[in-house]
């Protein structure tokens, strides 16, 4: 896949189109891209190396670009094995190469690699510069953005931030060229991002100091046009504010009677004008589940009561909200039990660790099937929805 930045900085990246879950949870049906760069200047850097799946082509893309040259830097802004899988190869081909970590870098970097007894290595921290000749490196650390040594790197000649994992999609390039942006980078922002909120707004305060042109993260395209979009999703994703209006019914049924529990409210309040998002908890992606949970302001479950709590699906799902510190919603609760409703109670009981989640009455209780006297708690919990 041929990427333009620019003249000096070359894209060597590789993308996995066989892979089926990335992390072994996330379905990609479109892949993956792993995202390397090269800055050609009086000395060479190399910023991140690739998952090892990709190893063998990242090593012809980058031994074309250095055309008889050799690597004087290996920048690692991150060492989940997706990135740093390919360092002990680099070392091979360049025993010189000086690796430039912070100093959580180096702590960590011996877990995954046996280095070589002499290998060279840089330790830098917030807001060091490496010059390259033309170009300067600036370093910036963002720790838990997701793991505690990340960092990002700004290049301040031709005003790129090497991002990391921020603002990185799901896809492989080659695959996904002509697809927008935003809902492969909102699905892979929430649940691989989503839990460090904080550590994002650090990192977002940091980078509104920096002259940006050009965004090159570790997955998905470089970003070159209309940064202010991708940065101003960024802040809303990262605050925690729903990015639409708009209500996710997501819904735990055993036998169907709650799901048609919850399809009825999805039509009133799709009569009502409200965007509505229905769910099968038990048969969708539950990566896209979470993702329309923080996209949109409202949320509603829709849970039959199983062995004494809740179905299954449904506290996998709340359990994942959780994880990823999800909050600042508006949440109703739909129960249904033959004999001793329990659904609500272990629903609410998730519900009341997360922060700044109101609960609205009414509850609505299904005694196994839904019925005619059934549809006014349905009609009133919808008035309070949209109300």
């Amino acid at each position: 896949m041929q990427v333009e930045i620019t003249e000096k900085i070359k894209y060597i990246g590789v993308d996995d189109t066989t892979i089926d879950l990335f992390e072994s949870q996330y379905v990609v049906p479109e892949g993956i891209s792993y995202n390397s760069y090269v800055i050609l200047d009086d000395v060479v850097a190399v910023m991140d190396t690739v998952d090892k799946r990709g190893q063998k082509e990242w090593e012809e893309n980058l031994l074309v670009v250095l055309n008889g040259r050799k690597v004087d830097y290996l920048v690692i802004q991150h060492l989940e094995p997706d990135h740093a899988g390919s360092i002990a190869r680099m070392l091979e081909l360049f025993p010189e190469v000086v690796l430039v970590g912070n100093a959580k870098t180096f702590a960590m970097l011996p877990q995954f690699f046996e280095l070589p007894p002499n290998v060279g290595t840089l330790t830098v921290k917030e807001g060091d510069s490496l010059n390259l000749g033309e170009h300067t490196l600036s370093f910036f650390m963002a720790p838990m953005v997701h793991w505690p040594e990340v960092m990002v790197t700004y290049e301040s000649k031709e005003k790129v931030l090497f991002s990391a994992d921020g603002f990185g999609k799901f896809g492989a390039l080659s695959l996904t060229e002509s697809d927008g942006w935003v809902c492969e980078a909102r699905r892979y922002y929430f649940n691989i991002v989503g839990k460090y909120g904080a550590p994002v707004q650090t990192l977002l305060k940091k980078a509104a100091g920096l002259d940006i042109q050009c965004i090159c993260p570790l997955h998905g395209p470089v970003l070159k046009e209309d940064l202010g979009y991708y940065i101003n999703l960024y802040d809303t994703w990262s605050s925690y504010r729903a990015e639409n209006e708009g209500i996710v019914i997501a819904y735990a049924s055993i036998h169907g009677n709650t799901a048609r529990v919850a399809k009825k409210l999805g039509e009133m309040l799709e009569e009502k004008d409200v965007k509505v998002c229905l769910h099968d908890l038990a048969r969708a992606d539950m990566a896209e589940v979470i993702e329309d949970a923080f996209r949109y302001d409202r949320l509603v479950l829709a849970a039959a009561s199983y062995d004494g709590g809740v179905f299954p699906c449904m506290q996998d799902f709340l359990h994942h909200l959780q994880s990823k510190a999800f909050q600042k919603r508006k949440v109703a609760l739909i129960e249904n039990g033959s004999w001793g409703p329990t659904a609500a109670r272990a629903m609410r009981s998730i519900l009341e660790t997360m922060k700044e989640v109101e609960i609205v009455d009414p509850v609505v209780t299904i005694k196994s099937t839904m019925k005619e006297s059934d549809v006014p708690a349905l009609e009133q919990l919808a008035e309070v929805l949209v109300g």
